[in-house]
């Protein structure tokens, strides 16, 4: 009887966690969006998709945010490197130039996908919890 309650009690907590922790992406996403929306849909236009108002300005077309993932695996590392500016792009000039200073910052650790960390920012923790979830929007029309 006790051996079922402590398993009853684990499958709860574990159940807690999740839950916890799928609210916690969500509202990460959604200052995602909001920072997406300030900072970056200018180039990359509102749905993600590198056609934003600025874009023919660039030496570089933006990129489509929506295929990050096409491969299967979402670049963690290349879109933190990107836009923190430690992978410049011709197109952005440097640091992302005009809001490189509110992305700067190394006070959350992200794990890749091969196991190492990466230490970023917040603003970008929640850029990528936002374009994660245009990722499977690509997905679901493949």
């Amino acid at each position: 009887m006790r051996v079922s309650h402590c398993i009853t009690g684990v499958i709860a907590l574990s159940l807690a966690a999740l839950s916890a922790r799928a609210e916690e992406s969500s509202v990460m996403a959604r200052r995602g969006a909001e920072l997406y929306a300030v900072h970056c849909a200018t180039c990359h236009g509102t749905e993600a998709t590198g056609r934003g108002p600025m874009a023919g300005a660039l030496a570089i077309a933006p990129t489509d945010l929506t295929a990050l993932a096409a491969d299967g695996v979402f670049p963690v590392e290349r879109v933190v490197r990107r836009i923190d500016g430690t992978d410049p792009l011709v197109s952005h000039g440097s640091a992302m130039p005009v809001y490189g200073p509110f992305f700067e910052g190394k006070g959350r650790a992200l794990r890749l996908p091969d196991g190492r960390q990466i230490m970023t920012s917040q603003p970008i923790v929640d850029l990528l919890a936002y374009l994660e979830t245009l990722q499977s929007k690509w997905q679901a029309l493949r």
